[in-house]
């Protein structure tokens, strides 16, 4: 009886020659370049803004007006980054390459989509509309930590293809 060690599983590179090279040339990789940190950014002021109205009860219209701004650009990126995956991999969602990052977008945007019913429904009181963008925030932390993770991919597999 022989043994051998186990052999490590070949990883499916994220991008093959030609979807790279669809990527490296879209308009739509440098839009996401540009949406994806300035919707970190409102994040940031706008997760200060509403953790300010939780500790001290002030702010509450301009940390409901940052909330809005943040699902608007959620809900941007969202489109053209389906626009992206369209050109890049032949489908506007759900591609293998990013198949779980796009499933959990959709629990990011259906957090940030019932903070906004509730919102203009009057359905919860405003510390409950708080606590709920808190939610729909920390899913999206989790969604952007997915995608820096896959970018970091990328960026090694290019580097070992050079």
């Amino acid at each position: 009886m022989t043994l051998t060690a186990p052999t490590r599983p070949t990883r499916v590179p994220l991008y093959t020659a030609e979807q790279r090279t669809r990527r490296d040339a879209s308009i739509w990789t440098l839009v996401q370049g540009i949406l994806a940190p300035a919707q970190f950014l409102v994040f940031v002021v706008s997760l200060v803004l509403v953790l300010r109205y939780l500790a001290t009860g002030a702010g509450y219209e301009i940390a409901t007006w940052s909330i809005v701004l943040k699902t608007g650009f959620l809900y941007l990126i969202m489109i053209t980054g389906a626009i992206w995956e369209k050109v890049v991999f032949g489908q506007y969602l759900f591609a293998e390459a990013f198949f779980w990052e796009d499933v959990f977008s959709f629990a990011v945007i259906a957090l940030h989509t019932g903070y906004l019913w509730a919102l203009f429904a009057g359905a919860l009181a405003p510390d409950a509309l708080m606590w709920l963008a808190l939610a729909a925030y920390a899913a999206y932390v989790v969604n952007a930590v997915q995608f820096i993770l896959k970018l970091r991919a990328a960026r090694l597999q290019s580097e070992r293809a050079a």
